[in-house]
Formats: structure tokens, sequence, C-alpha cells
């Protein structure tokens, strides 16, 4: 099951009418109603189950601008920036701290890769540095020499997946937006082209556009749009250990295990490098646009076969709008964990770092992350709908980005001045011939 993620009280009553209204209780769906409801526009956010109930309350927690794509790279120094003032801006305990992130290096050809990364990143004069087995060896006691050095920066920190979106969407309550939980969005109602309402499963409230934050159900739900989004989703598994002492307060990735310091004292756990992509009608449509990206991270993805197939079969079908949905069906994606290898995880863990010999793991969980053909988000407006932002796609990354990304679909949304250069994330790559694909090496 899910973690216990802070609660949120939402609004009883759907608005008479809003000005934008926000598909998603995430942490892009609750950044983009803040930074929208400080401007003093009308903002409605509908969410189908409670805030942050799928991957915005399951990922790793971390905040880094190391390793980041870089067309991501200007979107994250923003995000960053939003994050040191956070628990001040929404007056509640995000658990964010600047605790400092490093990417373990075995190899040459990780060292070269790395190098070229820095390359990407001079421009924006990030603190980001290679640094040798000797300083990797004073930052995490106890590593033993094993790795030959790690890519490096002080500044990035972490936050708690569990308290951040629901602290974010309080706030916006505070600064007048109507939240409202259990309350799926059907779809968009048209008029003349534009948007004039979405229609969720307890009425219908009239807007002038719509943000869709959905996460992982983004793809399905602009399908009904006539949009086609290549957008897959991967299985992601974690663990959290009871509160340890003597451990790192720096996070840590290598290809066996990922782990990071909670605010409760204990540890979430990961896979380094293993995600499960189970095999759905989707990954027959979208095949030849993931094609480059399976070529280059083959080793680190598992495909599995599994009930998603039937289920998203099921669901693809368009469903009448005074009709209930696949919404309402399913409130809240909770996939189970891949034990097999989180307990690996644990167990080269404690093997290379002596403090977690005796911890005792209280929870595993999973949850499903929305990547893109090139893993890079879409932030972007649709030409074809005026009145549409499409905010999605974030392939992992979108928890520490998530601010900064709320904050642009909130620019988008209203005609302001994007926070930074929207083009990298525009909806428009998947046809203009783009050829959209990873960066090698991040």
């Amino acid at each position: 099951m899910g973690l216990q993620v802070d609660s949120v009280e939402p609004d009883a009553a759907l608005p008479a009418r809003a000005d934008v209204v926000i598909v998603g209780g995430g942490i892009i769906g609750t950044s983009a109603a803040l930074a929208l409801a400080r401007r003093g526009v009308l903002v409605a956010l509908c969410e189908k189950g409670h805030i942050a109930g799928e991957q915005s309350s399951r990922n790793w927690g971390w905040c880094r601008k190391t390793r980041r794509d870089p067309r991501e790279i200007p979107l994250i120094i923003e995000s960053m920036r939003l994050w040191e003032d956070m628990n001040r801006s929404v007056e509640a305990e995000t658990g964010f701290r600047q605790t400092g992130i490093l990417f373990a290096v075995e190899t040459d050809q990780e060292i070269a890769e790395y190098e070229a990364w820095l390359e990407h990143a001079r421009p924006y004069q990030l603190d980001a540095r290679l640094i040798s087995s000797a300083e990797f060896d004073r930052l995490m006691p106890g590593a033993g020499g094993r790795w030959k050095a790690a890519l490096y920066s002080a500044s990035d920190g972490r936050a708690e997946p569990q308290r951040a979106a629901p602290a974010i969407a309080r706030a916006a309550r505070q600064a007048g937006a109507t939240i409202l939980t259990d309350c799926a969005v059907r779809g968009i109602d048209r008029a003349g082209g534009r948007i004039a309402a979405v229609v969720t499963e307890r009425g219908r409230i009239p807007c002038d556009s719509v943000i869709v934050a959905g996460g992982a159900w983004s793809r399905r739900f602009l399908s009904d749009l006539g949009l086609r989004l290549p957008q897959l989703k991967v299985r992601s598994s974690a663990m959290r250990t009871a509160p340890l002492e003597g451990g790192p307060e720096t996070a840590m990735w290598s290809k066996q295990f990922a782990f990071r310091k909670r605010h409760d004292g204990g540890y979430t756990i990961a896979n380094g490098n293993a995600n499960v992509s189970p095999i759905v009608p989707d990954s027959f449509r979208f095949f030849g646009d993931f094609l480059p990206a399976l070529r280059m991270e083959w080793s680190a993805l598992k495909l599995r076969v599994d009930g998603r197939f039937v289920q998203e079969w099921r669901e693809a079908a368009p469903v009448p709008l005074d009709q209930p949905s696949p919404y309402e069906q399913v409130r809240v994606l909770d996939p189970a964990p891949d034990r097999r290898y989180t307990r690996q995880a644990m167990a080269d863990l404690a093997r290379q770092f002596p403090a977690f010999a005796g911890a005792k793991v209280v929870q595993e969980w999973a949850g499903l992350i929305d990547v893109t053909p090139d893993a890079v988000p879409v932030i972007s407006t649709v030409d074809t709908v005026p009145g549409l932002v499409v905010a999605t796609g974030f392939s992992g990354h979108g928890f520490g980005i998530g601010p900064a990304a709320g904050h642009l679909a909130a620019d988008l949304a209203t005609g302001a001045r994007p926070i930074v250069d929207p083009t990298a994330f525009r909806f428009s790559r998947f046809t203009d011939g783009s050829r959209p694909r990873p960066m090698a090496g991040v």
C-alpha cells in the first residue's frame, strides 16, 4: 500500500465558475494552483482521489540539479529557488533540506559521461563537480574505497513527498483556490473550438482554461480530446526504514542502490538501476516513439506482462460524460512493489555501509511513473485545443522540478511571461519532426 499522506481538507462545493481548472492533485497541479491563486486567478483543482495519492507521494524525495537532462536545467534552477523558500512560503514543514546528492562512479566510461554532462551544466554555474574516491569516503563514511569517483552537488537536497504537495495545496486553498478531492474530471466541454467547461462526476465547472497534470492518467485523458501523447508507465518500487543512527546525511545513487535520509530519521531506499515497464496496449501503439530510448536504457528496464494489459485495454474506450469514468473506478493507482529489487538493494546497501546492517524496513511500496520518449516533460499549450495546457510526462524527475513546472503551467494558462523558455517542453515536438530522444549520460 502507499504511504500515509498528509491530509488536505477539501472544499465541499463546486465553484460557480473558474478561470482555470487543474486536473490532478500532485506536486505539479498543486504548485500550479498556488501560483495561480496568488495572482488572484479563480482556480479550481480537481483530484479523483486524494492529494498526492500517486507518484507525488511515492517518489524518492530528491530535489536535484545534478545529472539533470540539460533541457531541464533552467527549470530546476528556478525550482530549487522555490524549494529553498518553501517552508516559509507555505507556512508548513515540507522536509526540504540542502544536504547534497552524489552519483557513484564505477568506470572510466561513466567518468567521461559525467564530464560531458558537466560541460552542459557549466554555463549555469552549478556547483556540481566530480570528486575523488578519497573525498567520496569522507562524505560517505563506510564506503570503503569501492567507487572510483562521484558526481556531487552540495546544494542539492531532499523533501518529504508525503508532506510537500499537501502543504502546497493547503497554501493554495488559503490563497483562494478551490481544492476538490474525490472529484474526477470526466472530460472537457468545448464551444466554438475553445474550452468552455470541465465535466466532473459532481457536475460542470465553466472555465476558460484547463491544465492537465494527471501524471500516469494524462495520456488517456488527452486521447478523449483526439490528442496523441506518446506516454508510457514505468513501475518504480521503494522502501523506508525506521529511524536509524549513524547513516549518511548526503543522498546517494549507485547501480545497486539509492538512498536518502528522511525527515523522521529513517531512510528511503530503492534499487538504483531497475524499473519495471508493464507491457500494455500503448506499448505497441508507441513502440516506434520509444525505440531509441529502449536501445539506450535496455539494461535498466525490465519488461513485464501483468494484469495492467487487460485493465488498460478495458479502460481505453471513450465513456460518455454522463456516465462513470475509469478515473472513478480507480481512485488511486497502488501497484504492488517489486520486492525482489528492493530487498536486493537493501542487502547490497547493508554490505557496503555497516550502519544499515541493523536497519528495520517498515514499509515497501510502488508507483507508476509517467514517461515520454525523450524523458523530458510536456509543459505546453496545444494549438488545436485553445485554452488547454498539458503538464505531464515528468519521467521520474517531477518531484524536484515540480514547483517551477507548476509555475510554468500557470504562466502558459494565463499568458504571463513564462518563468523559463518552454520550447524544449512543447507538445508539438512529437509531430514536428524533432525525433525526441533521451540525452546520453543523464
